[in-house]
This record gives structure tokens, sequence and C-alpha cells, in this order.
């Protein structure tokens, strides 16, 4: 479960510069030899030549064919009409579909990297499957979810079209139909219609407020007082407000707590559902 459960209160600030986390090799992560400082918007926690060097060695960058741990094919569901296929090491299990945030997901077969890899472009290719979405597009069907039942329904009529295609690796052992809800697990009942969009940090900015739920590195928290540009002041008629806030804008930065009860970094968007924001690139793995 998470670390950050619901009715946790957060206050926290930003302190310094937010700094790249470096390269990750042989289990541990190695400092970023160019003391590189990120935008403080950004979902990445890499400077350019770190993350280069990173992908030096990637499966999501197919320049580490040569991986010989098995691998699991899955369909992820994200929303109405927002399905797609991907890819994970078996020994993360479902790791990688809490981590993107999908309300459901089910196994589609296992074997080797590479036939991995050609049913992933299989069902791209013949099915127009994508492998990727956005976090607007994700936010935005969250807001609108079917029940249960179709979500499964609709995982399920994906899943026998799947297997049903000709070319399908030789190699890849199937797996048959059973379908995961993270509904109750992120908690996507006590997130509200009407969600806000937090910022990026700068240096002083501080966030309060309480957590609502956790949908992969999306954080909804209920805030106490927003900061009014301007004016130093919260909001006359604002009230508490639920908004989302990417995790991955934190990497980098030291974290202190908050000096004070207002939430100061920028809130955007609060017009019916989840604002328009900077798409991350989605990771596969």
């Amino acid at each position: 479960m998470s670390p950050l459960p619901a009715g946790k209160v957060l206050a926290f600030a930003a302190r310094g510069e937010r700094r790249c986390l470096g390269v990750r090799r042989g289990g541990r992560w190695t400092v970023c030899p160019y003391g590189a400082v990120l935008e403080g918007d950004s979902a990445r926690d890499q400077c350019a030549s770190c993350a280069r060097l990173d992908r030096s060695r990637s499966v999501a960058a197919d320049t580490m064919a040569d991986d010989p741990r098995p691998y699991g094919v899955y369909l992820a569901y994200f929303g109405r009409g927002l399905l797609k296929v991907g890819i994970t090491a078996a020994e993360r299990g479902p790791a990688r579909l809490v981590e993107q945030g999908a309300v459901a997901y089910a196994w589609l077969g296992r074997g080797p990297l590479m036939a991995a890899r050609r049913a992933e472009a299989l069902l791209g290719s013949a099915l127009a499957v994508p492998d990727r979405f956005g976090k607007t597009a994700k936010r935005a069907a969250r807001g609108a979810l079917p029940p249960a039942a179709e979500r499964r329904a609709e995982l399920a009529r994906l899943h026998e079209a799947a297997r049903e295609l000709p070319g399908w690796p030789e190699t890849l052992e199937p797996v048959g139909f059973e379908c995961v809800d993270h509904a109750e697990l992120f908690g996507l009942g006590r997130v509200p219609g009407e969600v806000a969009e937090l910022g990026g940090l700068a240096a002083g900015e501080e966030i309060v407020g309480e957590v609502v739920a956790g949908v992969g590195s999306d954080l909804y928290l209920r805030l106490r007082d927003v900061w009014l540009p301007g004016t130093g002041e919260a909001p006359e008629g604002g009230g508490p407000q639920v908004a989302v806030l990417d995790l991955r804008v934190l990497s980098g930065w030291v974290l202190g707590a908050a000096s004070g009860t207002v939430t100061t970094v920028p809130v955007r968007g609060r017009e019916g559902g989840p604002a328009e924001g900077h798409d991350g690139q989605e990771g596969l793995f």
C-alpha cells in the first residue's frame, strides 16, 4: 500500500535547487557528474547527458536486446476507449501497471524479450493499440470512468482480439484472461469531478494539504488554502479544493517542513476537470 494513506496531512517546502538524480547502474544511483540543475515543472529527473547514458543500455530504448529475463505482455485500461499494450520484466509483477496508473489490466502473454516486443508491435500494427498515453488523457479519463463490469468487458474484448491475430510469436506463452482492477487500491471513488492541477515547485514554495488519493505518480490533495498571486492571501470564498500533483516534479528537490499553512505553488485549471498539463513521456518498464 501507499505510504501516503488518505487523510494524511502533508506540509513541505522546496529547498535550494532541483538537481539531476544521476544514473542507475548495478542496482544503485550514481551521482550526476555535472551537478545539473533541473527545471521545476519537468517530470524528468535527469539532465540530458545522464538520460542519454541511461538509454545507452535500456530495454525501453531497444538497446538491451540481450536481456535474458522473461517478460510479460499486458493490456492496460485507463478509461473508456483508452487501452494500451506494454511489456514489463516478469520479475516486477504488476508494479509497472501501478506506476502507470492503470485503472485495470490483464496479462496477455509471457516469454523472451524479443517475442514480447514482437507481440507488442503486432497489436500496434494489426489493431492500432498504442503503447503509451500522456498524463492529460489519463487524468481526463479518470473523471468519467464507467462501471467495473464495463471496464472488464472492454479489456476482455481486446484480449480475445489480440489472441486471434495471426503471427503470434511462437515462444510467447499465452495467458488466459483475468482482469485486475485498481479503482479501490487508488481510491478513485474519493476523487471529485472537479480537480485543479498543481504546477512545478520553485525554491521556497510550499504545498500544504490532505491526501485524497494516489494514482500512479499523481497525488490528489485537498488543499487547506491557496496563495493568490500578487496579494499573498488566499482567494475569498475559495475554501478547500482538490488538486492533483505529479510526484515526479518533486524528484531532485530537498524537501523541508513548510513554514506556513498556505499552498504557494501555482494552481491551474479548476473548470470542470483536470487542467491541461505537460505530458511526460511514459516509461515502458
